[in-house]
Formats: structure tokens, sequence, C-alpha cells
């Protein structure tokens, strides 16, 4: 079977072009990783080249020795994934040690995976290892209201977690273990690798915030980890609105609200948010 025939290709490409349309990616912004299950990899085993050379991801993930992913490129667009795939994405395999990764199919011309892809394989490491092998996809965007929110709060998960459990009844149902948030550094790099995967690893966050950037969210399919990323975002937007009119909100949900949500809804919620205001 051709690649960009594959299911999981369209539904991949589906999700990118439903975030370009909400304005997450500006130019080249945001990238995408998706960890393909062993069917996948036989069916298109005939497309795939094993001859090209081994690279250094900059990070060791052995637990994903081995392992295939579809990732997008470094400096693409993803206006472009749609009418350009071949291009603009690739699939990749990590060798034996965890530590290279060779690239099979696409990302032609010369390129390369996103620079984020040490952060990516980390946090897809530890995800797998916390959900049985579960979560597969790790999805990058700069999506703008959480970007304004890192400018006004404290850079402290609990009070993320608090304040947009507060502004939308869902969210305490959707993201129980809260969300995470790592301060401003430099992206691309191994340290913000470590760190995003620390917040997930220690905490169990499947969304962790990166200040004045944008936010990472793991899932089990396309439609859990876009879903994810677009209660969060919506909550921060609503968040803006209602601050941008009201100093102090009149009224909200209430500290024993959350708890009855949890109870109701049958979800464990982080206990470092549920504190009194």
């Amino acid at each position: 079977m051709k690649v960009t025939d594959t299911k999981f290709v369209q539904d991949y490409i589906a999700m990118a072009m439903h975030g370009d349309a909400l304005g997450w990616h500006e130019r080249n912004g945001g990238n995408f990783t998706y960890w393909l299950q062993d069917d996948e990899v036989r069916s298109i085993k005939e497309e795939l080249n094993v001859s090209n050379e081994w690279l250094a991801i900059g990070t060791s993930v052995p637990y994903l020795a081995n392992q295939y992913f579809l990732i997008s490129g470094t400096g693409q667009f993803f206006h472009n994934m749609q009418k350009d795939p071949t291009h603009t994405i690739g699939i990749i395999q990590i060798d034996e040690t965890g530590e290279k990764y060779q690239i099979l199919w696409g990302l032609e011309a010369g390129g390369k995976p996103t620079s984020e892809l040490p952060t990516h394989l980390m946090n897809m490491e530890v995800k797998a290892k916390q959900t049985k092998d579960a979560n597969r996809v790790i999805y990058h965007c700069h999506c703008p209201n959480i970007i304004a929110l890192t400018f006004i709060l404290p850079l402290e998960s609990e009070v993320f977690t608090r304040e947009l459990w507060e502004i939308m009844t869902e969210c305490p149902v959707i993201f129980p273990e809260g969300v995470g948030v790592v301060e401003w550094m430099v992206p691309g790099g191994k340290q913000i690798a470590i760190k995003t995967s620390q917040e997930m690893k220690e905490h169990g966050y499947n969304a962790v915030i990166w200040a004045h950037h944008g936010m990472f969210c793991s899932g089990t399919d396309f439609d859990q980890t876009f879903g994810l990323m677009h209660t969060i975002e919506k909550a921060a937007e609503i968040w803006l609105k209602v601050h941008s009119v009201v100093k102090v909100p009149r009224q909200s949900i209430p500290l024993q609200g959350l708890k009855d949500v949890g109870q109701a809804f049958g979800v464990k919620l982080n206990d470092s948010a549920l504190y009194e205001k």
C-alpha cells in the first residue's frame, strides 16, 4: 500500500490541517509525531527505504528501539502538508540502541525531522511506559490563548490547572491530572526535552505548557490528543475574555463543585490544585 493512501497518514494530515485552520501553526510553527502500530508498518514495508544513514537523535530512548514514527519535518509549513506530504512529513525508525534514527520515507529533498525530535521521543517513551503503550501521539502547537496566559498567571502547574478547571466545567473531566508548566527555555534542545518529560513522568500530565511558546499534548489517538489541546486552549480563551471585562469574576465553580464533578464522573483530580483560594 502507498504510504499516502493509508488511514493513519490521512488522519494525521487531517488533524494537522485542523490545527492549522485554527491558527495554531503560523509559518513553520508546531510539530507532530505518531507511533505506528505493527500492522501499519507491515502494510507499507515495500515503500520504506532502509538504506539511508543513521543519524543521532540527541538523546537516548531505549524503550522505543526499532520502533517506527510518522513525524513532521523541520522548517515545514503545516498548511502544505495535505498538498505535499512527501516533503513535509516522514517516517523514521529508531535503531536498536535507541540513540539513532533513519529516514525511511518522505522528508524529500534533504528534509529532516522536527528540531523537537528529542522532546517528542523522550515524552513518547515516558507516556508509553505509563500507559502500557496506549499513548501513541505527541502534538505541539502555538495556541495563542495559552501563550497569552503564560504572561499573566504564575508559571506554576497547580495555578494553571485550577484556573482552567474553574473556567469550564468539562476541564476537570477531560484533564483531571491537570496541566504541567515549564518556564521559558530555548526550544529544540535536550534541556527542554528533559524538563518536559520530567513533568509528564512525575505528575502524569498529558499536557505541558511551554511559557511564551505553546503547548505539548500526548494521547492515545488523534482525536483524544487534539481534543485535549482544543479543550485547554478554549478554556484559556474564556479565561482571557472574562478577565478582560472584570478584574475579579463575580462567581466561578467552587472548590467543592470541582470535587463533586470529579466524583460524579469517576475521575481522580490532582490534589495539588484543590487548594483554598
